[in-house]
């Protein structure tokens, strides 16, 4: 391919394609690693060739090493994107997602039900549709998404410190994460024993990550969510008024089809300006895709605002 030859029907098509073009190569380790294969491969990738690098592994030749053919979920990811209209291009985004964890001993924690299934979607469709991605997760059982930078924590204040640590080189901050509001005031460095019939704990606040996070933005575009159990509406506008969002996305998670630990979202989407959008009961990925929608015209309004101050 990278020389031009086109001896059979693929080598043939190749020459002739005008669209772009996965690569997914698999070969023995020692293959991989030749010179000769490095350098079609960087002449394949100045053309605009998207080569996916290959797994390490169990190889077909009976050694282990670099040359595994990726994952299917994973070359169909990659695959995904180059169908996907990239109205993100070239933006950065950064995604919080998952719940907190907030210790008491070594072994017990106070935490909530979020999954993190639709911060991990909203970081895959912002990728799928050009955007580089920072991901900051509290403990999940969800494997990282293909493409984005993967960052986890644990505890509301780990997470604090990585949002503001990527928040100044983003475009976009969608904070979907469950952080939790408390955390024990004193963490045992022993696992508490069982000793009495009733224990108390004392609860410290925990920094609202999305009220400081807000209050630093200069251009960004910050979405907040909210998850709630009655009153929505209303209590998305407070939360977006008191911390200064340009769009937050409510929910009911009393519904069992609807919020944690599913894969299916009713929300209303609150815009600064404008009327609330309700969705119907959608798919995760369907949902950040409504709410990427949005957070696209929201970044386009800005750059027109800003090049007409300019």
């Amino acid at each position: 391919m990278a020389g031009g030859i086109g001896d059979d029907l693929l080598t043939t098509i190749m020459l002739a394609a005008t669209r772009p073009v996965l690569l997914c190569p698999a070969m023995n380790a020692e293959m991989w690693g030749n010179p000769v294969v490095q350098g079609n491969l960087a002449r394949l990738k100045g053309r605009g060739f998207i080569v996916m690098e290959p797994a390490a592994g169990s190889l077909a030749c009976g050694a282990v090493g670099l040359g595994r053919l990726p994952e299917p979920d994973l070359i169909v990811e990659a695959a995904v994107r180059l169908f996907s209209v990239p109205d993100l291009a070239g933006r950065r985004v950064l995604v919080t997602a998952g719940p907190t964890h907030e210790d008491f001993d070594p072994v017990r924690f106070l935490t909530n039900r979020s999954s993190g299934k639709q911060g991990y979607a909203l970081a895959k469709v912002a990728w799928r549709r050009g955007a580089k991605v920072t991901l900051v997760s509290g403990p999940t059982s969800l494997p990282a998404p293909y493409g984005v930078e993967y960052v986890p924590v644990r505890s509301a204040r780990d997470m604090l410190a990585a949002v503001k640590a990527h928040f100044p080189e983003a475009d976009a901050l969608l904070m979907a994460a469950a952080v939790g509001d408390y955390r024990p005031t004193q963490v045992e460095v022993r696992k508490i024993k069982r000793a009495h019939e009733e224990m108390t704990f004392h609860l410290t606040a925990n920094p609202d990550i999305l009220k400081q996070v807000a209050a630093l933005k200069g251009k960004q575009i910050v979405v907040g969510f909210a998850a709630e159990t009655h009153d929505i509406e209303a209590e998305a506008r407070r939360k977006m008024r008191e911390k200064h969002l340009d769009l937050i996305v409510a929910n009911d998670v009393n519904r069992p089809d609807s919020g944690f630990q599913v894969d299916t979202n009713e929300v209303t989407l609150i815009p600064q300006v404008g009327d609330p959008v309700p969705l119907p009961l959608l798919s995760k990925e369907e949902v950040a895709a409504k709410v990427l929608d949005q957070v696209a015209a929201l970044l386009a309004t800005r750059d027109g605002d800003y090049a007409e101050d300019a």
